[in-house]
């Protein structure tokens, strides 16, 4: 008997002892037991996944929602800016218009003061000299009268 006869003995024996002490099964268990685990995980990565990409559209969507309404809020303030800027330059416009109304108004109310006060002086000037020359020339009752006459008159038709 020589050496490799034992060591085929003892092979027998190493694999008779691996199947009675169902090493194979205990193996394959193993392994399977290992190849669910590994499944669960990819399936829970899936799922992680499925989830993360849900969450990225649903960012998306809310970022893109925000920029429309960034957008709208920026259209409106341009427009709310040029209706304030027509209104403001509307207003001026209105007010310079009253302004120089009023100070036409002025003007013509000092034209108009100036023309009364010219009349005024004119008829005095004209009174007084109606009455010097009335005075040299006439005299007496009649020349009273006559004075008073003429001046009320003149007054009459000057104002």
């Amino acid at each position: 008997m020589d050496a490799s006869f034992w060591a085929l003995v003892g092979l027998v024996i190493f694999l008779a002892l691996v199947v009675y002490l169902k090493v194979p099964g205990k193996v394959a268990k193993g392994l399977d037991d290992r190849a669910d685990k590994v499944r669960d995980e990819l399936e829970e990565a899936r799922k992680l996944r499925e989830e993360a990409q849900g969450l990225l559209a649903e960012y998306q969507r809310k970022r893109k929602e925000a920029e429309e309404e960034a957008a709208e809020i920026v259209s409106a303030a341009k427009r709310e800016a040029k209706a304030y800027a027509e209104d403001a330059t509307r207003k001026t416009e209105e007010f310079v218009k009253r302004r120089t109304a009023l100070a036409e108004l002025k003007i013509e109310q000092a034209e108009s003061q100036a023309v009364a006060e010219v009349r005024a002086s004119a008829v005095d000037v004209a009174v007084e000299a109606a009455e010097q020359i009335l005075a040299s020339k006439v005299t007496g009752t009649i020349a009273s009268k006559l004075v008073k006459d003429g001046i009320a008159e003149v007054k009459a038709k000057l104002n």
